[in-house]
């Protein structure tokens, strides 16, 4: 290799790619082990835990984040101003509330390492609330991260071909001549629907039958599912066979 390339080869080398990612709907520690990766420069192959390679990372739509359960109000953020009196806490949904871009930022901040790098690497991440991204760092993404999670689509979000395409679990229309099971007669599979038919009979009077019973029994019955010991579940079983019969 001549000297003349060897010099535009170390710039692609070492240069810093912008990359971009959306954080809709997305979890912020999905979101954080991706960025981390990327602002340490984990993913070239030059990577040493002593030279700065990392890269640009911009994430929008950081007020659309996810949680999953409740973590939205029993996960809580601590800080303390260093004087008396000065402890704080506040939970996921009120720091989101003030800052929407704080959640993230603490979440990457925390997986990056615990050295003298980590303010620079943070220096590298630009986090925006919505879609809204000045005109200067547009013009230098280069490439767009898949998002970790897959966003679940609504149901009026699929199209009538999907919805038809979608595999059914019965059919009305089908007949037991249609079924063809490896190891079942024909026999078997009559007796089945039968079943399934009587059974769902059973379901269609259980309205009914259940309107028939006593307000106070109904009542009743809730205060006897809570009890514990063996005596609550014997007066539940002979209060219920009395009212069924």
């Amino acid at each position: 290799m001549s000297s003349f390339s060897r010099a535009p080869q170390q710039w692609a080398t070492f240069a810093r790619v912008w990359y971009l990612l959306d954080g809709k709907m997305q979890p912020p520690g999905k979101l954080a082990a991706v960025a981390s990766m990327k602002l340490q420069g984990l993913h070239k192959p030059i990577y040493h835990q002593l030279s700065d390679c990392g890269d640009h990372v911009v994430i929008m739509n950081t007020r659309h984040i996810a949680f999953s359960g409740n973590k939205w109000e029993q996960k809580v953020y601590s800080s303390h101003t260093g004087y008396p009196g000065g402890f704080r806490q506040v939970t996921a949904a009120e720091l989101h509330q003030k800052d929407p871009v704080a959640i993230v930022k603490l979440a990457i901040y925390g997986m990056l390492p615990k050295n003298l790098h980590r303010r620079t690497m943070m220096q590298r991440l630009h986090l925006f609330p919505d879609e809204n991204i000045p005109e200067d760092i547009l013009k230098n993404l280069v490439e767009e991260i898949p998002q970790p999670r897959k966003v679940p689509k609504r149901l009026d979000e699929y199209t009538q071909e999907e919805v038809e395409a979608f595999p059914r679990i019965w059919s009305p229309l089908l007949c037991p001549g249609d079924l063809k099971i490896i190891g079942c007669s024909r026999l078997k599979i009559e007796e089945r629907i039968s079943q399934l038919k009587l059974l769902c009979d059973v379901f269609c009077n259980l309205q009914d039958r259940v309107r028939q019973l006593l307000h106070f029994s109904t009542h009743c019955t809730c205060r006897v599912l809570r009890r514990k010991g063996r005596g609550g579940r014997f007066l539940q079983k002979e209060f219920v066979i009395k009212n069924i019969a």
